[in-house]
């Protein structure tokens, strides 16, 4: 994936609402190169790292409450990142969670669980529609005030399943499509998002604040949203499990959009078991987004039946090499990620390059610009009349107005160009789709998996975090997201192994509706390698 494409697709309580840049913390200006990095204490958290099965027995057997547990996460986000290291992962707090945990605990009493998500802490990214206390703003000043009137299908899914919403987690402002240059993790209304293994980093976008809310421990489990790389990027930095599913599994009714045609929310998580479980609450069909029809026979009820640690024995796997040799580091974490997974029983057909993945980014872009016109214009005509902005050229034109809150860094150049753009029906737009759809699938993904007889395909998700810049803004070294992300297919990110103390995540991909095949391949190879470790809360990188 380009660099320029990654820049802009990574593709109530309020917490720091008006910090507009990085708030130094004291230790950071004490660590540097070649020395030993200065950590910020953060205090042990009885929650760190737990699952969701472990917090599920304690409430079956009467040691813990939903209650007592959002009470608890509820301190540690305010602990670590309101103050502490500050990571300001957690954009809002929802003012009724507290409540709402309290009716699910006599309802267990009552009637038992209703799922393995009952009484479970969930963040969801700023994106994604409520109809509760809580607003949804995609990160933008442009979108306070005019709360949405219904809840977001996925939502609605959740809380049937009994999972408590927590609040919603910072992202890069209108997931990252408003610049060329903008910094990941930013958005007017929260501020930076801070990366919790080493805070001058930065988290990737745009799903940055579920990622580091999730591997700081300050939830359970959260949802992300991707167009290309937004949950998989982020989660690899931060050493976590993500999915990004097949186009169509999870409904996009209620999450403001950025393209019909590549976006999807999924599951964030730092177990592969406890990201199938939130998948399965979160997949299946929505007679509001005609995508979900296409799921139908392949949304199973339980992910979870296929985690198996002998699930690589005997699979066959596509090494695809033009995802690597972009940083030495990487590949040495990749070279003992593969050897792990032929010691697990797999073939790896090496290399199964993808091809012309370099000519996928100008009609990708294409894409976007067109969908981003004509998807969030929708979007916004059907917000409360009392909004601010009713149609893109209008959040431009707040912009402009707010240039100072809302541009202090980067631009809205992108923006410009989508509104520049015409109707779906143009020529550019439909040839530019169909290369697209060529490239990536019919001579790329499906290409690849049927010349090798491939179970799936596998590749350095990204490099290490780079330093918050916010001058120059992102620059990133590498990333596998597009192939899968421009087909529509799934893809998971698995911890793999760290470099300089940063986290690097390595990602399987392979055919639409093929999650449950990933997701058993991704448990085995998770079970064999054990890479994941918490975060350290370090001020800058154990640069040796």
């Amino acid at each position: 994936m380009s660099t320029s494409r990654r820049r802009f697709l990574q593709s109530g309580l309020l917490w720091n609402a008006a910090a507009l840049g990085v708030a130094v913390c004291p230790a950071a200006e004490a660590g540097g190169a070649g020395k030993s990095p200065v950590h910020v204490a953060v205090e042990p958290f009885e929650f760190d790292e737990i699952t969701i099965a472990k917090l599920q027995d304690g409430m079956t057997a009467g040691r813990l409450s939903a209650h007592a547990l959002v009470r608890k996460y509820l301190a540690r986000i305010q602990a670590i990142d309101a103050a502490g290291p500050t990571l300001r992962s957690v954009l809002e707090i929802n003012p009724d969670a507290l409540a709402l945990a309290a009716a699910l605990d006599h309802e267990r009493k009552q009637k038992g669980p209703r799922s393995m998500l009952h009484g479970i802490p969930v963040v969801i990214k700023d994106n994604i529609d409520t109809s509760d206390r809580m607003a949804t703003t995609a990160g933008s000043l442009a979108l306070v005030g005019a709360n949405p009137t219904r809840d977001a299908f996925l939502v609605s899914k959740l809380r049937a399943a009994g999972a408590v919403i927590l609040g919603k987690s910072n992202l890069s402002e209108w997931a990252n499509i408003r610049s060329t240059r903008s910094t990941s993790g930013w958005s007017a209304r929260g501020g930076l998002t801070r990366n919790p293994y080493c805070l001058d980093r930065n988290t990737s976008g745009s799903s940055s604040g579920s990622a580091a809310a999730v591997a700081a421990s300050l939830c359970a489990v959260a949802v992300g949203t991707e167009t290309d790389g937004s949950i998989v990027s982020p989660s690899s930095i931060v050493g976590i499990v993500g999915i990004k599913p097949t186009v169509g599994l999870v409904s996009r009714t209620g999450i403001v959009p950025i393209s019909h045609t590549q976006d999807t929310a999924g599951p964030m998580a730092r177990t592969v078991r406890d990201a199938s479980i939130l998948l399965a609450a979160l997949a299946g069909a929505d007679a509001d987004d005609p995508a979900t029809a296409a799921s139908s026979g392949h949304v199973p009820v339980d992910y979870t039946r296929y985690l198996d640690t002998q699930s690589l024995q005997g699979a066959r796997i596509g090494v695809a090499r033009n995802y690597f040799g972009f940083h030495d580091g990487v590949d040495a974490v990749m070279r003992d990620a593969l050897d792990v997974m032929r010691k697990s029983g797999a073939t790896l057909v090496d290399p199964a390059d993808l091809p012309n993945m370099d000519k996928l980014a100008d009609p990708e872009l294409l894409v976007l610009l067109y969908e981003l016109k004509a998807d969030l214009n929708r979007y916004l005509a059907g917000r409360a009349t009392n909004a601010r902005v009713h149609s893109l050229r209008e959040v431009i034109e707040f912009n402009d107005r707010n240039r100072l809150r809302e541009m202090p860094y980067f631009g809205q150049d992108l923006f410009l160009k989508a509104d520049a753009k015409g109707p779906l029906a143009s020529t550019e737009y439909l040839d530019a789709l169909a290369t697209c759809r060529r490239l990536a699938r019919t001579e790329g993904i499906d290409a690849v998996m049927d010349a090798h007889k491939l179970d799936a395909i596998v590749a350095p998700t990204d490099g290490p975090a780079w330093l918050t810049d916010l001058v120059l803004g992102d620059h990133p070294l590498g990333s596998s997201s597009s192939a899968a992300a421009v087909a529509g297919y799934p893809s998971i990110t698995v911890p793999a192994g760290f470099v300089s103390g940063l986290p690097v995540g390595i990602s399987l991909f392979g055919r639409a509706w093929s999650e449950p095949t990933l997701i058993g391949f991704a448990y085995a190879f998770e079970q064999a390698q054990n890479a994941r470790k918490p975060p350290r809360f370090a001020a800058t990188a154990d640069i040796k």
